[in-house]
């Protein structure tokens, strides 16, 4: 069969016509990620005219490879389970840039062997196509493999069904205090950290039970999530409120719910609480509470309600950029390396992936754009303070609250007494690693972080004028 034969001979030799067509493969997809690198065949997969093996593929039941008619770029035509037809072009260099064969990729350290601008004009010589992945052998007699699992990932939804991993946010209201995530600390750390991280990500906070009260415990605990980041403040935090630093969180006074760090280029990731004790003034009435109740809204779900009820004004706290400062303590004057808005999105998922408030932290907002915004914060501001957004609860000695300051706002009550706190700021990046590696296999872990691209369009393509991004297209 002649499909057959392409499949085996150099490219350089095909006629026009020969070129376009294509050398079905059945492939069942058992290759895992993108470090599937099975020892190359010499034999091309077999294919069956009738069909009669479709079946085993799931849930793409044929690719179909060919060339392209000037011979420089390798195409991938792939039919799914429902009969739609999907094609995709990819250029040498990029096929060529990333094999992951262990002469081209350290097996230890995943980092590449060889210099990408060193290989000049690649093209291929000889293509077969496997079960599992597409064997390229190039002009300069380097043998790549690249897993169909992989490749699938570049087709239209392809990320999403082979390497997406995350779990999907779940928002909140007071409610989540009928059954708040929780972990209990006596089971060890190990043993609960795939369940702590993952409620983190999914609920943006999860209280850990049970923890011994002391600074030392809870400092050693949170160092299994990821490094303590040091700030002006230091790392490690252990306080009461006699206003050693200059911040309001140093004293005894309510504080509306807020992120912290909002100063920083880049926020804290996680911030971590446990009130190691509070004791009660001498003269306090003990029919009367100590306050210093702790309070959590999501930001994500604050959001989103704001999205709901007045469009708008979420476009306007989306896209005015605005200063934050940290001033109060003598030889510190901090700002980010740029202006941010109160609520950031990302531009290729077009979600909320950062929430950045604190009206006492915040500089001043652009004249031409203050009318507008003091109305959009002011309802921000409404939402967040409803009885509805708040989940309020009571912490005490053995109990850890570790949130998403990305995310979630934190605040409290006014408290009579003493009331000693300790703590600390986690990088969120650090955190991210931790809930992947514990919750997933490392090498599907390794696959989404390499492969990210390939969840969204190319943004440089998006820049383009339409007339030079057709042409660009594959």
């Amino acid at each position: 069969m002649l499909l057959s034969r392409l499949a085996r001979r150099p490219l350089s030799g095909l006629s026009s016509r020969q070129a376009t067509l294509a050398a079905r493969c059945i492939q069942r997809h058992t290759a895992v990620g993108f470090n599937s690198a099975a020892p190359p065949s010499t034999t091309p997969t077999r294919w069956s005219s009738s069909g009669s093996e479709i079946e085993r593929a799931s849930p793409v039941k044929v690719e179909t490879v060919s060339v392209g008619e000037d011979d420089s770029r390798i195409r991938i035509e792939r039919t799914k389970a429902d009969q739609t037809t999907e094609r995709r072009t990819f250029n040498n260099l990029w096929l060529r840039d990333n094999c992951q064969c262990s002469a081209c990729v350290n097996p230890d350290t995943r980092q590449r062997n060889f210099d990408t601008f060193e290989l000049g004009d690649v093209q291929p010589k000889e293509f077969f196509n496997h079960e599992t992945h597409l064997e390229v052998l190039w002009n300069d007699n380097h043998r790549s493999i690249h897993p169909w699992k992989w490749l699938n990932c570049w087709f239209p939804r392809g990320f999403s069904e082979e390497l997406r991993i995350d779990e999907p946010y779940k928002t909140w209201s007071k409610t989540i205090a009928e059954n708040p995530p929780k972990v209990d600390y006596r089971l060890g750390a190990e043993q609960i950290m795939a369940d702590l991280t993952k409620n983190i990500w999914v609920h943006g906070f999860c209280l850990v039970e049970n923890a011994e009260p002391t600074p030392e415990a809870t400092k050693a605990f949170l160092e299994k999530i990821g490094p303590i980041r040091n700030t002006h403040y230091g790392g490690f935090y252990d306080f009461v409120p006699d206003l050693a630093l200059a911040d309001t969180a140093y004293t005894n006074i309510a504080l509306p719910a807020h992120t912290d760090t909002t100063y920083f280029t880049e926020p804290a990731g996680l911030q971590a609480f446990h009130c190691l004790e509070h004791e009660a003034p001498s003269d306090h009435n003990p029919d009367e509470p100590l306050g210093g109740e702790s309070l959590l809204v999501d930001g994500f779900q604050a959001a989103r309600t704001l999205k709901r009820e007045s469009p708008g004004l979420f476009d306007v706290l989306r896209e005015a950029k605005i200063p934050w400062h940290a001033s109060g303590n003598k030889g510190i004057a901090i700002t980010p390396n740029r202006t941010y808005p109160v609520i950031e999105v990302d531009r290729e998922s077009n979600k909320v992936y950062r929430i950045r408030w604190n009206n006492d932290d915040r500089g001043v907002v652009h004249l031409f754009d203050s009318k507008r915004w003091y109305e959009a914060a002011r309802k921000w501001n409404e939402i967040i303070r409803r009885e509805s957004s708040q989940y309020w609860f009571k912490l005490t000695p053995g109990t850890i609250v570790i949130f998403d300051n990305w995310r979630v706002m934190h605040g409290r009550s006014a408290f009579k007494g003493n009331r000693r706190m300790c703590g600390a700021y986690i990088p969120r990046d650090d955190f991210v690693s931790r809930y992947r590696e514990t919750n997933f296999e490392h090498d599907r872990v390794i696959a989404q972080n390499l492969n990210q691209c390939a969840s969204h369009g190319s943004s440089v393509l998006r820049r383009m004028p339409p007339s030079l991004r057709r042409k660009a297209i594959p």
